[in-house]
């Protein structure tokens, strides 16, 4: 009985770390092509629009209102302590260290981890990759290598973008509902960033979109046949890339503010 306890409880283990291993595996054999020639820049510049460009609204009203519903907690909570006067600095610290990236990230995953499983499972369905092999392109370096370039680049000015407007959102909040005054709480806004709090955020957003991509990728190339294949694969995608953003969320700020 102990043993077939011990067996269930396995099983999913190993399976667990099987896959994990296989990522692994994946992300390895992916910079090791991005390193060596030939790279396919036509192919590099779509992803970055569609991975950039066109994430941009919903990282952007995703951030405003973020910033803006921050600003109203703070306030609301502060006023227990007559602390309202900090509105202005822990909106920023919030948006710059934590929310901007995270959120950020969750928003590029279900966006851009989705369609890219979608879009490569599909061409494993339809043999499109079997064709790009035949025709001697390596479909790492056509499909997964640009895609994963494209978002490491991508999403870090996405963050900033992103930051940028959340504190707006907190801004406009703060000068049209609680009564701040506008100079007084751009002031402090800046006076108390640092460049650090910003740059965390940017190493966390590099890390993040080569997650989303990667993952994205990695279900797109192991789909199974068929449309509930694609749809399964689109699925594993979103849901491993926003658990690993935050997984990896976690292990970051304990590396850069532990002290």
């Amino acid at each position: 009985m102990i043993g077939g306890v011990l067996a269930r409880i396995g099983r999913p283990v190993l399976a667990v770390l099987a896959a994990f291993g296989r990522v692994v595996l994946f992300a390895l054999d992916t910079l090791r092509h991005l390193l060596t020639p030939p790279f396919y820049w036509r192919e590099f510049g779509a992803a970055l629009m569609q991975i950039g460009w066109f994430s941009l609204p919903v990282v952007g009203l995703t951030a405003f209102f973020t910033g803006g519903a921050l600003a109203l907690q703070i306030y609301s909570g502060g006023s227990r302590f007559s602390a309202e006067a900090v509105v202005p600095q822990i909106v920023a610290i919030g948006m710059a260290r934590e929310l901007g990236p995270v959120l950020g990230g969750l928003m590029v995953a279900a966006r851009v981890a989705s369609s890219i499983a979608a879009e490569i499972g599909t061409m494993k369905v339809t043999e499109q990759i079997d064709a790009l092999v035949t025709l001697s392109t390596h479909p790492m370096k056509y499909l997964t290598v640009p895609r994963v370039l494209a978002a490491t680049l991508a999403v870090p000015v996405l963050v900033a973008v992103g930051d940028s407007i959340g504190i707006s959102g907190g801004w406009l909040v703060g000068i049209t509902k609680l009564g701040f005054n506008s100079s007084t709480y751009l002031k402090n806004t800046t006076d108390f960033l640092e460049f650090w709090d910003v740059g965390s955020g940017l190493v966390k957003g590099a890390v993040f979109g080569f997650i989303v991509a990667l993952m994205g990728c990695y279900a797109g190339m192991n789909s199974g046949r068929g449309a509930q294949g694609v749809g399964a694969a689109t699925k594993s995608a979103v849901v491993a890339a926003s658990v690993l953003i935050l997984a990896a969320n976690y292990i970051l700020t304990g590396m850069f503010f532990s002290s």
